[in-house]
């Protein structure tokens, strides 16, 4: 089947807090119409963004987010009246969660939606939200096709001693294991890389997608072979509010001893720890660089961020067997050159080496002609993943 003659696809990446959606034309280069993003969703003072590809604001509104979908009513009406929608010819999500039977992108159906609520105990930040809003779409245009797309997918080719816990093993075979996750953002940035450096993006690749949201992968051969997000997001690096990696001791000594709830730790790991928890006062990775100078916790917080994240790229250049490419994705990854020099400085035995001037200019390619390894910038785009998924799962070829 080939593409409907300028028709479009509306993607949708729906957090617990956040909505970020774009519209695409779907053709032979799947040209972006319109970015659109909710900070707050589900909250009430949040604010729905318009804004056409070059970054122009086409709308900005306050939105009353109280309704999980009411800033999604608008936005909708706001592309109708304005002629978006005419020629809407699918959606595509984003879910979080895949569980262990899903590693490729579905077409919704009433069944498929019955077994996807099925995760929500594995992912309960994130899934319900995207399930309101496949439903919500499925009530606004019923025949219109949906294709769920998973970002633990990319993690399918994780071999099973990087998918254990060391528990029991019934837990392992009730599904209790490493999942994974910025899979959309990984198999994105593998694409480019492969469009970039051909054969050597089929060797020994690290990928570290930085953002408030942050986590590692370690790639070869193409293939996921380990990641530092594991049953949830929230293992793994430190980040805008979640802990990353933490002793579960910790855990249980506040559960017994400071009679803390399940409820109450997990607001505590998820939304009060990361840069957040670390510095008191952010968990935006810029203010706290702004502020690092007069802000002894915020110094501190960008420590740790910077300190685990080297941790991890030592520990996937073992897992390798050694290292030829680092690439930087993510908010974090693209903008922030100071965080780029403070995790790669002491990695010269890796073989990585920045090369000054270009990870101050943001540079698409970081390390000198003579480093080992090189190491690149690559801006993700989950969205553009989304769109060429939902082409490929409906069978259509480029017009």
């Amino acid at each position: 089947m080939t593409v409907p003659l300028q028709k479009r696809i509306l993607t949708m990446n729906r957090g617990s807090a956040t909505l970020k959606s774009a519209l695409y034309e779907a053709g032979n280069h799947d040209e972006l119409l319109l970015l659109m993003a909710v900070d707050q969703a589900g909250v009430s003072g949040g604010r729905l963004k318009i804004a056409d590809p070059s970054g122009t604001t086409l709308f900005d509104s306050p939105v009353d987010c109280g309704d999980s979908n009411a800033a999604l009513e608008i936005m909708l009406a706001w592309l109708s009246e304005h002629g978006f929608l005419s020629r809407l010819a699918a959606a595509g999500h984003r879910l979080v969660q895949g569980g262990p039977r899903y590693r490729d992108p579905q077409r919704v159906s009433p069944e498929f939606l019955a077994e996807i609520e099925e995760l929500v105990p594995l992912d309960p930040d994130h899934m319900p939200a995207a399930i309101l809003g496949i439903r919500f779409i499925a009530r606004k245009f019923p025949e219109l096709p949906q294709v769920a797309c998973f970002d633990t997918a990319f993690h399918g080719s994780l071999p099973q001693v990087a998918r254990m816990y060391a528990l029991p093993r019934r837990l392992y075979d009730e599904g209790i294991v490493r999942y994974g996750f910025h899979g959309l953002s990984y198999e994105y940035v593998m694409g480019e890389l492969r469009a970039l450096e051909g054969k050597l993006a089929n060797g020994r690749v690290i990928i570290a997608h930085l953002g408030n949201g942050a986590s590692m992968v370690a790639v070869k051969e193409g293939k996921s072979m380990d990641t530092s997000m594991g049953f949830t997001p929230l293992e793994g690096l430190v980040m805008g509010t979640r802990s990353g990696d933490v002793d579960p001791g910790v855990l249980l000594y506040l559960h017994q001893h400071k009679k803390m709830s399940a409820e109450e730790m997990n607001t505590l790991v998820n939304k009060e720890s990361g840069l957040f928890g670390v510095s008191g006062t952010s968990g935006d990775m810029r203010v706290l660089l702004d502020k690092m100078h007069q802000d002894a916790r915020a110094a501190e917080a960008l420590d740790l961020f910077c300190y685990r994240a080297k941790k991890y790229i030592g520990a996937y250049a073992a897992v390798l067997g050694g290292l030829d490419m680092l690439v930087f994705a993510g908010g974090i990854g693209e903008h922030a050159p100071i965080v780029r020099k403070r995790i790669c400085d002491g990695l010269d035995f890796l073989g990585i080496r920045l090369h000054a001037p270009c990870n101050e200019a943001n540079a698409a390619l970081l390390s000198p002609p003579e480093s080992r390894v090189k190491v690149r910038v690559i801006k993700t785009n989950e969205d553009l993943m989304i769109v060429r998924h939902v082409r490929s799962t409906l069978g259509w070829t480029n017009a």
